[in-house]
């Protein structure tokens, strides 16, 4: 398979076959795409959008970006003073959803008007450091924030209600199931935690490992719960129906796990920070495929898709890589 790699303005960039030498030259995995953003886009996260464009949050410059993967041109929109978005999702209106750091609160940019909508959090609740959101099965948003709170948005009413974290500073990564349920990982607290939707209450649960960093969570089509544990450079699963745990160390010997993802097929995407690696894995089994980001210090921090697709926002070098999945393990 081909790497490539489109810079900004042209459809069809540099073409290289990626080459492994380590017993003798192997192929590259997978189908991958590396398209060049911006100086200083710095994507924290990215989000397929439903034209087909791909939007990510450029921190730093305290707005959103749009690509188009066709063109491989991409452009920034602005999203208010002090903006530095963490998190950005595809709601179920279509539209792209951020958490913003820098204006605690919650954005909504509409792609087709591309006007911004602002909820600010309770001023009472303070800096939150906001993370990552999701919506749950009636369209309300859920969200994190690392200085120990989770909250929800109801854009049907525009209320915002924020909760303290049962076990302190931490919550980062989110997840719905599809049957709807709503659970987080906390980076500090080493812990997963399933709020309850009616009350807002969190209930914790503890991991196999102590302090192994529980720091992203993804629901598989089962609804079974799959960890990033960053500490302990670990892939995690949790069974909500039997209360059961799996781990699985990931390659290499100082792995750090960062972002997880599960596609359409219920096979698990993760980043490996300490390698600059990101890999799939298949729970059927249980192997791990190997791949490199685009360059040294390329730093995925989050992974999502679309059927067919996986995306990895690499704030490290300014870009975002694609990686097609038909036929890939």
């Amino acid at each position: 398979m081909q790497i490539r790699y489109v810079s900004a303005g042209f459809a069809v960039g540099l073409v290289a076959t990626f080459l492994a030498f380590s017993a003798g030259a192997q192929q590259e995995p997978f189908d991958k795409t590396v398209f060049q953003l911006p100086s200083g886009a710095y994507p924290h996260d990215v989000a397929p959008a439903p034209d087909g464009k791909v939007w990510y949050s450029a921190q730093r410059n305290g707005a959103i970006g749009i690509l188009d993967p066709s063109t491989g041109q991409s452009r920034e929109v602005k999203l208010g003073p002090n903006s530095a978005p963490h998190g950005v999702i595809q709601g179920p209106d279509g539209a792209a959803w951020l958490t913003d750091g820098g204006q605690n609160a919650i954005v909504r940019f509409d792609p087709k008007t591309e006007q911004i909508k602002v909820w600010k959090l309770p001023e009472d609740t303070g800096y939150t450091n906001l993370n990552t959101a999701v919506f749950d099965k009636d369209g309300v948003v859920w969200f994190t924030g690392q200085s120990g709170f989770y909250g929800r948005l109801d854009p049907r009413v525009g209320e915002v209600k924020v909760w303290k974290s049962p076990g302190g500073r931490g919550p980062y990564g989110i997840t719905a199931t599809p049957q709807g349920e709503v659970y987080y990982a906390s980076l500090a607290g080493s812990h997963i935690a399933q709020i309850d939707r009616a009350t807002g209450e969190a209930r914790r649960i503890e991991l196999p490992t102590q302090q192994q960093g529980a720091r992203r969570v993804w629901s598989d089509s089962k609804g079974r719960i799959f960890v990033s544990e960053w500490n302990a450079g670990q892939l995690a699963l949790y069974d909500p129906k039997t209360g059961n745990w799996k781990e699985w160390k990931l390659p290499g010997s100082s792995p750090k796990a960062y972002a997880v993802y599960v596609d359409e097929r219920d096979i698990v995407w993760l980043s490996d920070w300490g390698a600059d690696q990101v890999m799939s894995f298949d729970p059927a089994t249980e192997e791990f495929t190997t791949t490199s980001m685009s360059k040294k210090g390329a730093d995925v921090r989050q992974i999502l898709g679309r059927p067919g697709e996986v995306w990895f926002a690499e704030s490290g070098s300014d870009s975002i890589m694609r990686i097609r999945t038909s036929g890939a393990r």
